[in-house]
């Protein structure tokens, strides 16, 4: 069996970091923004599951599961808002949900 080292671990994290803070910052779509902002938190649990394995100690992954419940709530509220959104306007564009603006 082969087994990855925390370095591999961490470049993992840290790839699937950058992916998801590009497309937050160069898409317009509300659902892809969202996407990668949950791309972003997955990489932020990967690493603490990675350090709490290297370290032997537990603390990560309790920690990750308590994560991993509050972003299942995030994403129910955060889609129900893009819905609402969609509802009233008629689409997910970033660009043109500006009510806020006014």
């Amino acid at each position: 069996m082969i087994s990855a080292s925390l370095h591999t671990y961490l470049a993992l994290s840290g790839l699937l970091f950058v992916i998801g803070f590009f497309g937050v910052l160069l898409r317009r779509n509300t659902l892809v923004v969202f996407m990668g902002l949950e791309l972003m938190l997955v990489a932020s649990t990967l690493a603490l599951v990675a350090f709490s394995r290297y370290n032997g100690t537990p603390d990560g992954n309790i920690f990750v599961f308590f994560i991993l419940t509050v972003a299942a709530a995030e994403v129910a509220v955060g889609l129900a808002i893009i819905v609402a959104l969609f509802r009233q306007r008629h689409t997910v564009q970033v660009d043109q949900l500006n009510s806020l603006k006014h």
